[in-house]
């Protein structure tokens, strides 16, 4: 069984379309495709990702963007490293609980904290495949390629993993995989925005046979310029169009634009 695993989308319409025309293209064996999260926020097309994915049939799980945006929650969860870095995530969060339609919003309130696969079939003892979108027990948790063995250990005990199994997740939107006492950690990067200074769109591929478990990366070019000149259009700081064009590389100082009110 081979999956197509996608994360933190992040209302970038241009490179979702990039992702699923080259998951059509090149892998015409995939048995299905699931997204790990993070929808919504930072680019101007929150509606129209999750209408996109609802058109192609692609479920999958909440990232704390979906759940604070359907909840009205007072903030996105988003982790930030310094005062211009928050004011920047208070921005994106206020523009797009703005600018999210009412059917958007039921369908990030809709969706599961995790889903579990199994690749052979629930009859017979064989692997877990387990989506969440950061820990099995809490979306707000940076799971980064730097963390400890111990650390690692203690989520798939959380999750009730054992070796064989696969725990896949984003929300740091840089792509790693480690195998750790048997137990596969995929973080399986970023389609919208990507962190890891490679400005193309990633997204992961996991197969699952008999032999055990293989992950490939994929990284897919896409009109950034398109997606970074609509941030502007609409008004978002011009540091996340920045970001978009060099995949992270560059860190926000200040912020320039207006956030809207917040709806309540």
């Amino acid at each position: 069984m081979r999956y197509a695993l996608l994360s933190d989308v992040h209302g970038n319409l241009p490179a979702l379309d990039a992702v699923l025309c080259d998951i059509r293209s090149r892998h015409g064996d995939l048995q299905t495709t699931y997204h790990l999260g993070d929808l919504v926020g930072y680019s101007p097309w929150p509606n129209e990702v999750v209408d996109t994915l609802r058109d192609a049939k692609i479920f999958g799980v909440a990232g704390n963007y979906d759940s604070t945006v359907a909840t009205d929650y007072k903030h996105c969860g988003c982790r930030s490293e310094s005062p211009q870095q928050e004011a920047l995530a208070h921005i994106s969060y206020a523009w797009t609980r703005a600018h999210v339609s009412a059917t958007t919003k039921a369908a990030l309130g809709a969706l599961p904290f995790r889903i579990d696969l199994r690749a052979f079939g629930g009859h017979v003892a064989a692997p877990t495949v387990v989506l969440v979108h950061a820990t099995p027990t809490n979306n707000l948790v940076y799971v980064t390629e730097d963390r400890s063995d111990a650390f690692l250990l203690k989520m798939a005990q959380q999750a009730s993993l054992k070796s064989g199994d696969v725990l896949c997740f984003g929300h740091t939107h840089k792509p790693w995989h480690r195998v750790v006492e048997g137990i596969h950690f995929v973080n399986t990067g970023s389609v919208g925005r990507p962190k890891d200074g490679d400005a193309r769109a990633c997204y992961a591929v996991l197969e699952m046979t008999a032999a055990g478990a293989t992950v490939d990366f994929v990284r897919v070019p896409y009109d950034v310029e398109r997606a970074a000149r609509a941030v502007i259009d609409v008004g978002l700081p011009h540091e996340f169009a920045d970001f978009l064009r060099t995949g992270g590389a560059v860190s926000p100082a200040t912020a320039t634009a207006t956030a809207p009110a917040a709806q309540s």
